[in-house]
């Protein structure tokens, strides 16, 4: 995923999940021989009650410097103008301005903290609602191969991460996105939960199946 000499926008949303590949990209560098350079950005979806003051502190107190983007696009996509899934819309506006960004500084990756679970509930949301079998990439390029968005935390469980960030103590920002209780994703991940609790080899069976595709079993 990363290569000697990369430049690497790493996208923060505020969530355990992002500040957790931050810190490991980060503490990384210090053990291994392939050298690369960092450039957090949050992108501030404009919500009231969001938290970029919050975040940046965080971030400079931890050795960092926060690039913040404010932006409208979180209204937007709750507004009437909007025929589409507000967090569709929304999510497709942050990652145009990510990828603006990575090319304004010089940047060949970007770096996203998807982990196992985001990918296994993006399988179920493009089945139920896109009708596509597809989920994201742990390594995927875009613009032929120019940019490349990568995702350190693919084969982690989010429960992992969550141990992970409540023992370093990463702090803890609230939402204020009013889909973020409500969203399709949300559904997806309650009806996963209920599943996992009756079968306990079903995450792990149905991320191996994800590699493990006999497409002529499938219909043509």
């Amino acid at each position: 995923m990363i290569s000697d000499g990369d430049r690497i926008v790493v996208g923060l949303s505020g969530g355990k999940d992002s500040l957790t590949l931050l810190w490991l990209l980060a503490e990384r560098r210090v053990r291994v021989t392939v050298k690369y350079e960092l450039f957090p950005v949050y992108i501030d979806p404009g919500f009231e009650g969001g938290f970029s003051e919050e975040i940046e502190a965080s971030c400079r107190q931890a050795g960092f410097s926060l690039r913040i983007e404010k932006t409208d696009y979180g209204i937007l996509g709750h507004s009437s103008v909007n025929r589409e899934n507000p967090c569709f819309l929304c999510a497709r506006l942050r990652r145009k301005r990510l990828f603006k960004i990575a090319e304004e500084l010089g940047c060949t990756k970007l770096a996203l903290g998807h982990n196992q679970d985001d990918i296994i509930e993006t399988l179920f949301l493009n089945m139920c609602c896109a009708g596509q079998i597809s989920t994201m990439s742990p390594c995927q390029p875009f613009f032929d191969g120019k940019l490349h968005i990568i995702r350190p935390l693919a084969f982690a469980g989010e429960d992992i991460i969550r141990h992970f960030a409540a023992e370093n103590g990463f702090p803890e920002f609230a939402n204020p996105c009013p889909s973020a209780k409500v969203s399709k994703r949300h559904e997806v991940k309650a009806l996963l939960k209920q599943l996992y609790m009756s079968n306990k080899n079903a995450r792990g069976n149905i991320f191996r199946a994800l590699s493990h595709v006999k497409t002529e079993y499938m219909l043509k």
